[in-house]
Order: C-alpha cells, then structure tokens, then sequence
C-alpha cells in the first residue's frame, strides 16, 4: 500500500475512461511488451541485459555483467507493476512468470542478502564502497517496493523475503554504532521503500532505519567527501559543479536544504520519504520542510505540463524560473516522482493545490512519455521540438524527437507502468471520518468508511466533459465526510445532492468541497466543472515564455503539431481577440478533444537575414491536441508555447 489512506487495489475497478484505457493499455499490452525488452527479445531495441543479469548472478548462465550499473532497478519496477497488474487482474500465465524470475532473484542473493548483480559480478570485493555513485541502495529500495506490491497481490512471500533478507542486511551494515558504515544513498529510493515495508510487516525498526538515512544525509563532517578522498575521486562528473553534493541532496542536512536542487528524481524520492517519515513519526521540522519544499518547487521550478528538471546536464534543477522549452528535460521518472510527493502531501494536509499538481503531471507529463500503441517511449518530455535542430545541436541531443522501443538507460518505461497500474492509489484516500475523492475518472470502488461498508460508483467523460456523477451506497445509513477536489483550473464549479443544488461557499475549504451529512444507499451527488479554453501566462521571469500562452482545456495542456499546422511553428501568433472552440474528434488519436480557430502566420518581407522591413500577416487556421497525444503521428514539430499577438 502506498499510503495509510490508500485504497487496496483489487477494491477499486476502472473500466472505462481517459485513464481506464490508459491502465487497460499497460495491463494488456506495456507489462508483456516490457518483459520481452527485458528479456532482449525485442527486434531492433536497445538491449537490455537486465533478466541475463540476474540469470549469469543466479548460475542459471555463463556470461558477464551488461548494462549500466543500475540496470537491475528496470526488472524491479517492472515486477512491481505486473504485481499490480495482478492484484487488479489475475492472470496464471504471468502469475508462473513472477514465480519464476523471483526465484532467479532468490538463488542470485548471496547468503548474507546482499543482491545488486553489478557489483556481484563486477567488483564483488567493493560491496558499499562507493555510495555516492553506484546505486546499491537504489535498487534495494526499489526491489522493496516490489516485494511489498507482490505480497500484498498474491499472498506470496517468495519475494517478500528476498527484499526482507536485503533489508535486514542494510540494517546491520548502516548506522552510527560502531562497526556500521555512516553513509547514506547516492539516490534517494530505499527511504520510502523501508517504509513500505514496515507497514505490511509491522516492523517499526525498517521506519527507524529510514529515519537514519534521512537525518544522516548532508550532516557534517560529509560522509561523500570523506568517501571520494577514500576512491582516490580527483574531479567529480561535470554535473556536480554546482555546490559539489548538493547534486545528491546531500550539501546541507534535509531541513536545511529547502530549494529543489540537483538530480530531479533523487530529490522527489527523498521529498516522499519525508513526507512518509513526517507522517509515520509525527515529525513536525519534516512536515514544515516538506511544505517548504512543494512551495518552493511549484512556484518556481514546474513546467505548465508539471513536468520538472529542466537541466539535461545531471537530469537536474535548475535556477528560479529557468525552464527552457526546447531544452527541458522533464523526465518523465521526474514527473513521476511528483506524483508520489503530491500523493504523500495529502496524507499530511488535505489540500487541493497537491491533487491539482498530481493531475497536472500525470494528465500530461506522465501520459506524454507512452505512445497510444504503448511500444514507444520517451524518457525527456520538451515542451518544444524541432527535429532538424534536435538532431543537430548538442545541446539537445538527448531530445528524442520520436518515441524508442526501449532505452540502454530504461528507467522511465517500467516506471511509466508500475504508475498506470496502481492508478486507485492515487485517485481516491479513506480517512478516518471519510472518503475524498482526488482524480475524476469513471470508476466503482468499495471500502469501509466510517465503520460501514460502502460501494461508490463515479460516471464522467473527464477531462473531456466536467460532469460527474456519484452513486453513494453504504450499507447502511451511515454519517460521513465526502470531500471532493474542486480543480484549481475550474472558475465555476456546481454542485447538488440529489438535485439541491448545494451552497458551494458554505461547504469548500482547502480546494475540497465537504460535504458531510448522513448516507443512504443510492444517494447521488452531481458535480459539474465547466471546460472552457484557457489561455496561460508564465510569470515574467520565465524569460523563455514572455510573450506567449499555453492552451489548457480543463485539466490537459495542448500543443501544436506540424502534421496539423504546418512547419515553423515559431511563426504562428494566436490574436488576444480570437475566438478558440474546442471540439470531439473521435477518429483522432482514439478520440480526442481538438482546438481550433484563426490564428496568423508571420511571412517574411524579403530574404534578408536582417531587415528593416516588417514581416506580413496572413490569416491562419489553428488546430491544437492534448500535448499528452503528440507524436503519436510520425516525426515533426511540436510547440506548446504560441506567441501571442
């Protein structure tokens, strides 16, 4: 279970619906795709290496190591997700192939329950020797996570075990008695997987640890500089130039270091596990940094798209407001990793700005790094895109301006999965006096709130249509709080119980809306958010967006594409006085909402590189699509920012 609150998977059903398809998408298709990619059967994609790692570990077959040194992270994340998959859709076949690759994992974890096939058949003498750099911890956590999801699935401790053994491992080695090693991870991951497993094994000694590594990290004297002396590191990679470990999140003790810094991924697993250490322990200097943090992170560092990370050197924060379009990074792991934040952020405040960012990226970011056939994938998300220059320039050459089949570094895709296939995690939480309702997706769902059983049902067509319907069912007539997200980007929410319109001023607090009274079986709450097109305005001080408007349409971002508008893009203006309808296209991308009106390109008024001459105007049509859909039409360009004339 991700949260106190969450509801357990096989409780929650999603079979219709923006997301519905998207989940049915990872279930039917992305998990047994992905085990072909890490299985290296998948003609003309990167290899993986990952299972042949674990194979060569296991004695299973001769070879040597292949793949990055965190390779073994991707089987992790993708164990985790066909757990889910699971849990929400038993299926034999992949049920036997769990089985059997986790009994691979058991025979290559080494009798002590030490397990990261990189350095067992590389540098076997080097076990926890250099933490700032490999991964070791990483990829524990990661399997943690695993292991938790799997039990919690099947009711099976194979591997539950596995990742117990490797955690009672990290137990003896790491702490501040003597003998243990005072260090911490490189990345950040193991903290909010410790925690997971004490909450299904009701170990409290796993929190405890997590506590260490969170309130070790950045203290002085610095446990990294003292380790790079010790590996003889005379100059650190070029991504550390900025405040040396402070790419790691580790110049400054947690509480202190409060602006998003380094490695983006790194610091919203660590922001989670303060989050869940907050709330496991009370810890009030952890919740006060944690809201510092998402202050600081979402006023100044977060695309439109709720992407984050605009620096590709390190995968890395950047300055206040520096976020580039052409250069954006925006991993989806990154994107990722907000969710989980937004989604712990709940748990320790009820507040509608965290679910409105949740959606946000997961809406947009998120879903734009899988294509509609889920076979491609992006790991960077720009919110602009023009191949020729992508190509070209070197400071775009991570920019991919197709989606890939798979990456050498494949971190994003399982990550991409395990995310879609534990979608109610996130869509609704149980409190101890209600239920609250974040995402609006078709769905039906039980639980026991207030002490009763309840069956509730949610009908909408969102985020194409801002109607929603709920059927609320207890068993028996039962007093409850219902506290419905009122998305921040609607101006004009409505809402009614049983037909009374309710008195929405009387009843909102924190971006929800309250609604607490006594239930009966088939009582129906209506709400209506009406979707209009919005034209959005970066701050000033995003110098890369003065001047320009994203289009939003109720929760999703649109962009333009060359396939719809022709090439240079860059020359289209949008008029401030002209009329943009939206419109259903339902032979579009699966369907799809499209944008339309008259906009105007730029044409120039002599082949002169530089003139003194005004360009003309000409009248141009405008067709927008969800920047979560783009690129699923072949190769061209793409802008999200339009000029405004």
């Amino acid at each position: 279970m991700t949260t106190p609150t969450c509801i357990a998977l096989p409780k929650i059903r999603f079979e219709r619906g923006f997301l519905a398809e998207r989940a049915r998408l990872v279930r039917d298709v992305v998990i047994p795709y992905q085990w072909e990619a890490l299985n290296d059967r998948l003609p003309g994609a990167e290899r993986s290496g990952t299972v042949h790692n674990f194979q060569v570990a296991a004695g299973e077959k001769q070879g040597k190591f292949y793949g990055l040194w965190f390779q073994d992270s991707d089987l992790a994340k993708w164990l985790e997700a066909a757990s889910f998959r699971l849990a929400t859709h038993p299926d034999p076949k992949l049920d036997a192939e769990l089985d059997a690759i986790i009994a691979t994992i058991a025979k290559a974890q080494q009798p002590d329950g030490y397990l990261d096939t990189y350095v067992q058949l590389t540098a076997p003498d080097k076990k926890w020797t250099n933490l700032f750099e490999w991964h070791e911890l990483y990829i524990a956590g990661h399997f943690i996570e695993a292991g938790v999801a799997h039990f919690e699935a099947t009711g099976k401790r194979t591997l539950l075990d596995v990742v117990g053994k490797l955690a009672d491992m990290i137990e003896r080695v790491f702490g501040p008695d003597e003998g243990q090693i005072l260090g911490y991870p490189g990345h950040e991951e193991v903290e909010l997987a410790l925690v997971k497993l004490a909450r299904v094994t009701g170990e409290k000694r796993y929190v405890r640890l997590a506590a260490y590594f969170i309130n070790q990290r950045g203290a002085t004297p610095n446990y990294y500089e003292a380790e790079s002396q010790r590996l003889g590191v005379k100059k650190l990679p070029v991504y550390f130039y900025h405040n040396r470990w402070a790419y790691l999140q580790a110049n400054k003790p947690v509480r202190e270091e409060l602006e998003p810094i380094g490695h983006s991924v790194r610091a919203m697993y660590l922001y989670t596990a303060m989050a869940d250490l907050a709330l496991e322990l009370g810890d009030e200097s952890l919740r006060a940094a944690c809201h510092t943090l998402w202050s600081n992170l979402t006023n100044y560092h977060t695309y439109v798209t709720g992407a984050i990370g605009s620096e590709w050197n390190g995968e890395q924060f950047s300055g206040r407001y520096d976020l580039p379009n052409d250069r954006a990074y925006a991993e989806s792991c990154a994107g990722i990793g907000l969710v989980f934040f937004a989604r712990r952020m709940l748990d320790l405040e009820l507040r509608g700005e965290f679910a409105d960012a949740m959606e946000r990226t997961l809406f947009n970011n998120v879903l734009a790094g899988m294509a509609l056939d889920g076979k491609t994938f992006f790991y960077v998300n720009p919110l602009e895109v023009r191949p020729d220059e992508a190509k070209r320039r070197y400071d775009q050459h991570f920019v991919k301006t197709e989606r890939v089949p798979w990456f050498g570094c494949a971190c994003c895709p399982p990550n991409i999965a395990r995310t879609l296939a534990s979608l109610g995690h996130y869509t609704h939480s149980v409190t101890a006096d209600g239920l609250a309702v974040h995402l609006y997706t078709d769905c039906s769902l039980e639980a026991t709130v207030a002490g009763t059983k309840l069956k509730f049902a949610l009908q909408t067509d969102y985020p194409w249509d801002g109607r929603v319907r709920m059927e609320i069912n207890p068993a028996a007539p039962t007093e409850f709080a219902l506290r419905l997200r009122l998305p921040g980007w609607c101006m004009a929410p409505t809402a009614a119980i049983n037909g009374t319109p309710v008195d929405l001023a009387a009843h909102r607090g924190n971006g929800y809306l309250h609604l607490v009274r006594a239930w009966s079986a088939g009582d129906v709450v209506t709400l209506d958010f009406p979707m209009t097109v919005q034209r959005i305005r970066a701050h000033p001080r995003v110098v890369h967006d003065v001047g320009c408007v994203a289009l939003q349409r109720g929760p999703l971002v649109f962009c333009v594409e060359q396939v719809d508008n022709g090439d240079q893009l860059g020359l289209l203006r949008l008029p401030k006085t002209a009329a943009l309808t939206g419109r259903f296209e339902s032979g579009l991308l699966g369907g799809t909402i499209v944008l339309e009106g008259v906009a105007e390109r730029l044409q120039p008024a002599n082949p002169d590189l530089y003139s003194a001459a005004e360009p003309t105007v000409v009248p141009a049509k405008i067709k927008a699509v969800p920047y979560c859909l783009w690129n699923n039409r072949g190769e061209g360009e793409m802008r999200v920012w339009i000029h405004e004339s």
